[in-house]
This record gives C-alpha cells, structure tokens and sequence, in this order.
C-alpha cells in the first residue's frame, strides 16, 4: 500500500489545479482549501498565509514543466546542443496552453515579491535551482558560464510566455523561433557567441 500524499503535498496539488483554471484574482484560501479537501486553517500552519502557498505551488508547478520537457527530449546523451534546444523549444510550444495559468500566477508572484520578503526568498531559490537543472538538461556545463546560459535561456522563455499572456500574436514558435535565433547568431559579434 503507498502511503498517502500529506496535508502539505495535497495543498499544493490542490492549489496547483487551481491555477490550471482560475485567474489569480479567484484564487482565495477557501477556494484551494476545498480543492484540495483540507481545512482552511491548514494553510498558515504549513505554510504562513496563501500567497506563499501560492508561490510554493508556482514552483512546484514550473518544476513540474520542467520534468515534462526534460522527457520529451528523451535521450540527453545522444543530442547536440542545437538539437536538444530546438526540441526543448517544441516541447515548450506543444505544453504552453496547458500551463496558461501557472504562468499567469507565475506572473503575479512575481509582482508580488516586490512587497513580500518571503516571496521573494521562495522565488529566488526556486530561480537558484533551476539554473542548473536546465544547464543539465540542455548540455550547457555544469559551470558558471553554464549556469549563466541557463539564466538567459530561461529569461527569455519567461520573457516570451509572459509577452504571450498579453497577446497570443506575441508567441515565437516553431520555425519563427528556429529564424529568430539564426539571425541572433547572425547579428552577434564573433566575440559575443
């Protein structure tokens, strides 16, 4: 018999489906206590209010994404840089409608940690380890420089989800993503790239 999924872990699946369909601004304690079948007051004992569970769920969530786009490339090991990238870049595209609001609440934690140190701790550690993983899983080394690519990497697919949020015609996908970055190497100076 598997054990059962804790409190904790079914307030933040709980809040995960809610972020699937509701807009931020419906997302309210009671609303995540009852998708998740827990009592309210389990909220700010496990996790101090409902905008860090929020967060904590965002994370989970766009950790979750990750490992959705780590299996869609598959055999690591057997890709060049360039392969993995653009598959990386595909996966992205055929999953983007299916995280719209993740990345909407994605969005609005981010606002939100401007006011709310605790926020922002959640959200920097949550950045601090992804940039390794994604170095990882797209061949770009285990350094600094590695980990800085991965920075870019992953500003501009924030960058571009949350131009995209704003309006679906600011999408780069598929072959105007492939373009795109051709003529970036294009018009990068030799010592640039």
């Amino acid at each position: 018999m598997s054990p059962q999924p804790s409190n904790r872990q079914n307030l933040i699946d709980g809040t995960l489906r809610c972020l699937e369909r509701l807009p931020p601004e419906r997302i309210t304690a009671r609303a995540i206590a009852e998708e998740s079948r827990a009592n309210l007051a389990s909220i700010p004992y496990h996790f101090g209010s409902k905008n860090e569970l929020v967060t904590e769920a965002v994370i989970a969530g766009l950790d979750r994404w990750l490992e959705e786009i780590e299996g869609g490339l598959g055999e690591l090991e057997s890709l060049d840089l360039k392969v993995r990238f653009s598959r990386a870049g595909e996966v992205i595209d055929a999953t983007r409608q299916k995280h719209a609001g993740l990345a909407r609440n994605f969005l609005a934690a981010l606002a939100r940690a401007q006011f709310e140190p605790r926020i922002r701790e959640l959200l920097s550690e949550g950045f601090r380890r992804t940039r390794p993983s994604l170095a990882a899983l797209l061949g770009l080394g285990g350094d600094r420089a590695g980990e800085d690519a991965a920075g870019l990497v992953h500003s501009m697919f924030t960058g571009l989800l949350f131009q995209e949020l704003l309006d679906p015609f600011l999408a780069i996908e598929g072959a105007r993503m492939r373009q795109a970055q051709a003529r970036l190497r294009r018009a990068l100076p030799e010592s640039a790239r």
